[in-house]
């Protein structure tokens, strides 16, 4: 009797082995396993190299823990069958079995084995891999098994996008306070990056200063000086023709020279020209082996659409840059908790980000605001048009000609109305 109980304690204990390793490697951090693994640290390596052929892994520790539980469960039968007679004796075995291997070969080893995933799976790894040699028979048919089920039971495989994986990830870090606020904010900026389009940030060409190349030099520097901008787009007859672009160093170096003969055309710069389509990050190294700050962006017919910089592109990273000469741009105005006032060139996910809106319309062209005004009215609205957007009430309270300059947006309380309906 004595060595049944004593068998009975180790196989516990082996139970509780496999239920922890089974935890400790499926919670493991592999990013985490790869750094100590390039630090030179062997044990590392090898659970990595268990995880890789996570099949074999899992088979070896599901056949071992259930060759453990199958005599534990036996052993104990006969034992609780020699004390309480055969009548009793498998029912006590049963009870007694399932709370045991449940608290101490599951519940317990589970729980202390998540909290250090990373050390116990190292600590464990040379069992496991001495383990899977030993049981390579009985592995090897149960991986067949296996791979004939799933030829016989057809899964797709899941191909969500990653970016949507590592913006739960950054988001999950930031909950539980791994993350500061604005370290989160730049790599969830950063995972977004590659997402976005010349169009999603430029300056639209209804916005864009430019010069005409036979502007005169007292009509440049004004505006130079009420613009406060460190360059100007250049253009000849139309500004679809943009030919190049001045800096205000240059500018104004020229301006203040003797040089009778005093022209814009001597201190033009080049640009260059991209499309709305492109990538912003393949810009950006196109501007950066260019050495320039400024790219004109043509639309499919070749005319301008807007320009865009290297600030513009960098803010997306960082947020916005601001220096001493700067306006700061407010879009919004709070009126009361429900009430804003929002300029039309405000951008419309931002805006939905920040009344916590899920846009309809995933597949839409606008970007600003007014863009979206535009296409809920399916035309231009007048001052005062309204229309309602889940539980948003939008009202048209600016137009500067055809452009819509401001609006205001209600949050509204559909539960309220109910009740002033009845």
């Amino acid at each position: 009797m004595d060595t049944m109980i004593i068998t009975i304690i180790i196989l516990v204990l082996c139970s509780s082995f496999f239920s922890a390793t089974e935890t400790a490697f499926n919670c493991a951090n592999r990013i985490r396993l790869k750094n100590l693994a390039n630090d030179g640290d062997d044990r590392a390596s090898k659970v990595l190299d268990v995880l890789d052929d996570y099949d074999k892994f899992i088979s070896t520790v599901l056949i071992g823990n259930n060759i453990v539980n199958i005599l534990l469960a036996t052993i104990a039968t006969v034992l609780f069958t020699q004390i309480f007679g055969s009548n009793k004796g498998p029912s006590v075995s049963t009870a007694v079995t399932t709370i045991v291997v449940l608290v101490f070969g599951e519940i317990i080893p589970k729980s202390l084995a998540k909290q250090a995933p990373e050390k116990f799976s190292m600590s464990v790894v040379s069992v496991i891999r001495f383990l899977q040699i030993i049981l390579t028979p009985i592995v090897l048919i149960f991986n067949f098994i296996q791979w004939a089920v799933s030829k016989i039971v057809k899964i797709e495989n899941d191909d969500s996008d990653i970016t949507d994986e590592l913006m739960t990830m950054v988001e999950e870090a930031e909950n539980e306070g791994d993350l500061e606020a604005h370290e989160s904010d730049l790599i969830s900026a950063a995972i977004e990056f590659n997402d976005l389009d010349v169009k999603d940030i430029l300056t639209p060409r209804v916005d864009v200063i430019a010069v005409d190349i036979t502007d005169s030099l007292k009509e440049i520097e004004q505006i130079f000086r009420f613009n406060t901008f460190s360059r100007l787009p250049v253009y000849e007859n139309t500004i679809d023709n943009i030919v190049g672009v001045i800096h205000e160093k240059d500018f104004y170096a020229l301006y203040n020279s003797d040089n009778p003969k005093k022209s814009i055309k001597t201190i033009l710069q080049s640009t260059i020209f991209t499309s709305p389509h492109t990538k912003i990050s393949n810009l950006l190294k196109q501007l950066q082996s260019s050495k320039m700050h400024m790219a004109v962006v043509l639309d499919e017919f070749g005319g301008t659409s807007g320009i865009i910089t290297m600030e513009d592109i960098i803010e997306e990273l960082v947020g916005e840059i601001w220096d001493e000469h700067d306006v700061v741009k407010e879009y919004y105005q709070k009126i009361d908790d429900n009430t804003y006032l929002v300029k039309g060139n405000c951008e419309v996910d931002d805006l939905f980000e920040r009344l916590d809106i899920e846009n309809d319309d995933e597949e839409h062209d606008y970007i600003t605001v007014s863009g979206w005004v535009i296409n809920e009215f399916e035309d231009f609205p007048k001052v005062n048009d309204s229309f309602d957007y889940q539980n948003l009430h939008v009202t048209v309270t600016k137009m500067l000609e055809r452009k819509i300059e401001e609006v205001k947006v209600e949050i509204v309380d559909h539960q309220d109305d109910e009740n002033k309906e009845e």
